[in-house]
């Protein structure tokens, strides 16, 4: 299987308080890959560090055989990101956002088509300010998708949808695995990671404490359910259980 993300002994400290501390894995083309833990595990520090928005400490990072640092501009041709806090202009129409994007690569992907299939076809005319938060987060995705990436990063992909619209972008992020997208994602909701990913990697205050499938993260817990087991794996049901 061809690796399309390689990470290996990636660490990031702030202010000597580890951020992210060896992380090893990798991710092979066409996969879906979940990257899950509580907030303030590392998951958008290990997302940065991969793309090179964040310089690591140590380590080793490629995406598609290139590193993020030095071959940066060859390197996003072939990448879609989606952050979960994305900074647009909202004094812009979808069309608008959607065009100035486009403009950025050499082989984009239809946006108008992406549009219709996230279901936002009729919000074109729409300034950005005027979309509702669930509106906003696929707009986010398309946006992510117009350089007709290899590789796409979505960061909480879903957040602030209604089931419908979930449903819907899942479906769509499914059918674009099976040609061959590669997708590292991270994620909250566990129906949404037992669907969508390959194989997950649970981070712990900033280390990987289980990477393979759900299937096996499920058989190697004392759990039949990946919510319970993700539980267990992390400690936040007994952090919860303190508190009450």
């Amino acid at each position: 299987m061809e690796v399309t993300i390689k990470v290996d002994k990636l660490c990031k400290t702030y202010a000597g308080i580890p951020a992210v501390e060896n992380l090893k894995f990798q991710v092979t083309r066409g996969e879906v890959f979940g990257l899950i833990g509580a907030n303030g595990a590392g998951k958008s520090t290990t997302i940065e560090c991969i793309l090179g928005t964040k310089k690591s400490d140590s380590g080793t990072v490629s995406i598609l055989g290139m590193n993020p640092h030095r071959e940066r501009k060859k390197l996003f041709e072939r990448v879609g990101v989606q952050f979960q806090e994305a900074n647009y202009q909202d004094k812009i129409t979808v069309t608008e956002l959607c065009q100035e994007t486009y403009c950025l690569y050499k082989r984009p992907a239809d946006y108008e088509a992406l549009l219709k299939q996230f279901g936002l076809e009729n919000k074109a005319k729409n300034m950005v300010n005027e979309l509702s938060g669930g509106q906003k987060q696929r707009l986010f995705i398309v946006l992510a998708l117009i350089s007709n990436p290899e590789v796409v990063f979505l960061d909480e992909l879903t957040t602030g949808l209604d089931t419908k619209a979930r449903r819907s972008v899942w479906n769509s992020l499914l059918e674009l695995k099976s040609r061959g997208l590669t997708i590292f994602l991270t994620s909250h909701f566990m129906d949404e990671v037992e669907i969508l990913c390959d194989r997950i990697g649970i981070l712990k205050n900033g280390s990987l404490i289980f990477c393979g499938t759900v299937q096996k993260a499920i058989e190697a817990s004392p759990y039949e359910k990946l919510e319970d087991a993700y539980l267990w794996y992390t400690g936040e049901e007994e952090l919860e259980n303190e508190n009450i």
